[in-house]
């Protein structure tokens, strides 16, 4: 195989998506199915994966609540029925959570933010790594963090602090699974153009109290490269780290963000 050859995954695998429906979870379904995966992917949003359907007609789903272990065995039943076995895990679910003060935040958006970010990362890693490890297609699992898995998060300190616990599932669990072939690593995305970044952003504003326009400045004015990544920089990640070029990286926690100086 060539260098170049080895830069794109191997046609063929069988990839599961959390959150695929939309998002960067769809971004990285359909360059999947673009090199020739096998896709299956789950989400919480019925109308997500309806339109997701009309689009690429060739990825299959389950709707599902990724902080549910009923939800979770479900989704695995339907991969084995649709794809026969799991090559690569991508785990993307994840929600913003709260906005505000340490001491204005309810327990009940701390435990949401926590079940949806945290426990849905164990779930999927607990029922993907048995059939990752029967997998002879260069397996690896990809957890999805945030530049918030690496740098502090004033007023949205429980997604920081999931961020980061995904960081050390991560690294853990690529020791774990080393031995067995099996491959674990971490995207790190900044800022993503879209919906979600301007809501976020918009919350951030409020409880700053300053313009939309200001707080957007203020984000691009702590990326060096003055710009917000895009869905595709962290689908293209993705199908790296899936790529025969990525045999030996395991344990990385990798940031696509144009270099988040701080947050």
């Amino acid at each position: 195989m060539s260098i170049i050859d080895s830069l794109r995954p191997a046609p063929g695998l069988r990839v599961l998506v959390t959150a695929g429906g939309s998002g960067i979870g769809a971004a990285v379904a359909r360059a999947f199915r673009e090199t020739g995966a096998r896709v299956h992917v789950c989400d919480i949003d019925r109308g997500a994966l309806d339109r997701l359907a009309v689009e690429a007609p060739e990825i299959t789903s389950s709707m599902a609540d990724a902080s549910v272990p009923d939800d979770v065995d479900l989704v695995f039943d339907d991969v084995q029925g649709a794809l026969g076995g799991l090559d690569v895990l991508v785990s993307n679910v994840g929600i913003a959570g709260p906005t505000g003060a340490i001491q204005d935040l309810s327990r009940g958006d701390w435990e949401r933010t926590v079940a949806v970010n945290l426990n849905s990362q164990f779930y999927f890693a607990q029922r993907a790594v048995p059939l990752l490890r029967q997998s002879a297609q260069n397996p690896c699992l990809i957890a999805m963090s945030s530049v918030a898995g690496r740098l502090g998060y004033a007023f949205r300190t429980p997604y920081a602090a999931t961020k980061w616990a995904i960081v050390g599932l991560m690294k853990s669990l690529a020791i774990e699974l080393g031995p067995h072939g099996v491959r674990v690593n971490a995207i790190l995305p900044g800022p993503v153009e879209g919906e979600r970044m301007n809501s976020v952003i918009g919350a951030r504003a409020a409880t700053a109290g300053v313009s939309v326009e200001a707080m957007r400045a203020q984000y691009l004015q702590k990326i060096s490269l003055r710009r917000m990544v895009t869905l595709d920089d962290v689908a293209a990640m993705a199908l790296f780290l899936s790529s025969p070029a990525a045999r030996n990286l395991t344990g990385q926690a990798i940031s696509v963000d144009g270099n988040m100086e701080y947050l």
